[in-house]
């Protein structure tokens, strides 16, 4: 039987907003887990105590702000548009269904200028601080990788310009331990660092602090990068954002920097070939902590011997070839390689030069940095079962948490100019997350626990 439903449209109703909500909606969840009266702290010094006009409540422009993250929604605007239609939404910033909502420019211009960075990197490391007071978090071993986000940038529009080339971290250190060791194999030390040199970059004339970024098949864009790290829950422990042309290796220094001093109980720090470098590898044993790093293909010509080939004596300093002719040690370097060379008549009759040289001189030139034993260490535990299932875990701890970011969270892509602001908008998404997580961690425990309590023997 056809039947057709009237559409009383204009009928009053007197209803609860609070009976609207379900008992399991994630936002009711969410408002459980913490209290949001905390963000009063952190923002306190942005208002003025007694005068001016009353303002939105900070809460509710965090609130809409989490809201956006949450769910993926691409812009401000929309999210306003989406607070002023949706129960949930509404009941989650305590408004009720007649009251006006605010409007998008106010949450705009909050988040440009009254989220600074100190602000926003409060609000993430509270909300971490109430993952770790309830147990959730497990920062023993770290998981560290970075994924590019493209830049509100048309790749068109850059212009060339000559740059200095960054400074090293360690440049100074390493010069130390280069002139000691010259001096040790009576060699002349280097009077000082070597004048810096200069690039040339394509800057971007609309967000000139984004950076071209191609790899493997990406298309060429202007992109930023998320150094990010989270621990065996999927909890993000810290995250740094750096212009898309630093290479990983690089922004590492800055990541681990921060997120060292606010966890130091971190023993592992587990990363992807890309990290492994002399300088991280000596950087985290020095720490006393383990660097989890995976194989990485040696760099050299298709057909010709592999570095690992080329075995250094440490004991005569010398290199010994696979025909087991000796590289007598040369000179070491100022990017602090030790330099080891063959002699031209006795490599001018090897049977397998054709494998090993190109130069006219017959003459081979081995490198082994001063910093290799570091390389190696973190090699050897590469192979310990403990280590092997550690890093098994990437796939399921930090790549999981990009794909889950670019996926639900809207973060392939950010609408946002200017390195200040992108760190802002990546640290409140990931806050989000650890928010959301935390939140169905809880309520599922709960849950659980309700359930035991329930049918255990003694409840009566």
């Amino acid at each position: 039987m056809l039947q057709k439903e009237k559409k009383e449209r204009n009928q009053l109703e007197f209803v609860s907003i609070e009976e609207l909500v379900p008992e399991d909606h994630l936002l009711r969840k969410i408002d459980a887990a913490v209290d949001f009266n905390k963000i009063y702290e952190f923002v306190e010094d942005l208002y003025c105590p007694d005068n001016g006009r009353p303002s939105i409540d900070p809460v509710v422009l965090f609130k809409m702000t989490l809201i956006q993250n949450l769910f993926g929604i691409p812009s401000l605007r929309r999210t306003a548009e989406e607070v002023k239609a949706n129960i949930y939404y509404r009941w989650f910033l305590g408004y009720l269904l007649n009251e006006e909502t605010p409007h998008f420019s106010t949450l705009s211009f909050n988040f440009k200028h009254r989220y600074t960075p100190e602000t926003v990197e409060n609000i993430f490391y509270w909300i971490l601080d109430e993952i770790n007071n309830a147990g959730y978090l497990s920062p023993e071993a770290v998981f560290v990788d970075g994924t590019h986000i493209k830049a509100n940038a048309n790749i068109k529009k850059v212009v060339k310009k000559e740059i200095p080339k960054a400074a090293k971290i360690y440049e100074e250190q390493l010069l130390k331990e280069i002139n000691e060791d010259r001096e040790e194999h009576g060699k002349k030390p280097f009077d000082g660092p070597k004048p810096p040199e200069k690039k040339i970059v394509n800057e971007s004339t609309t967000d000139p602090d984004s950076g071209v970024f191609h790899k493997g098949e990406h298309k060429k864009c202007l992109a930023y990068t998320a150094q990010t790290a989270c621990d065996e829950h999927g909890y993000v422990v810290d995250v740094t954002v750096n212009p898309g042309n630093v290479h990983d290796s690089v922004a590492f220094d800055g990541l681990y920097d921060r997120m060292t001093e606010k966890h130091p109980e971190i023993k592992a720090v587990v990363m992807d070939a890309g990290y492994k470098t002399p300088w991280i590898c000596k950087k985290v044993f020095d720490d006393n902590r383990v660097p989890v790093l995976p194989y990485k293909r040696p760099m050299g010509k298709a057909g010709f011997f592999r570095p690992y080939s080329y075995v250094l004596d440490e004991f005569y300093d010398c290199v010994i070839c696979p025909e087991n002719h000796i590289l007598n040690y040369a000179t070491t370097n100022r990017e602090g390689y030790r330099e080891f060379k063959s002699k031209g008549y006795s490599c001018a009759l090897c049977p397998s030069i054709e494998h090993c040289t190109e130069s006219t001189k017959h003459e081979k030139l081995v490198t082994k940095h001063i910093w290799e034993e570091y390389v190696e260490r973190s090699e050897d535990i590469r192979h310990t079962p403990k280590y092997k299932a550690l890093y098994e875990k990437r796939k399921e701890t930090i790549e999981r948490v990009f794909a889950d970011a670019k996926e639900k969270y809207a973060m392939r892509y950010t609408n946002l100019r200017g390195l200040s602001q992108v760190t802002n908008w990546v640290r409140l998404k990931f806050a989000a997350m650890n928010l959301k997580k935390y939140a169905i961690h809880r309520w599922k425990h709960l849950c659980i626990s309700l359930y035991i309590w329930i049918f255990s023997p003694d409840f009566s």
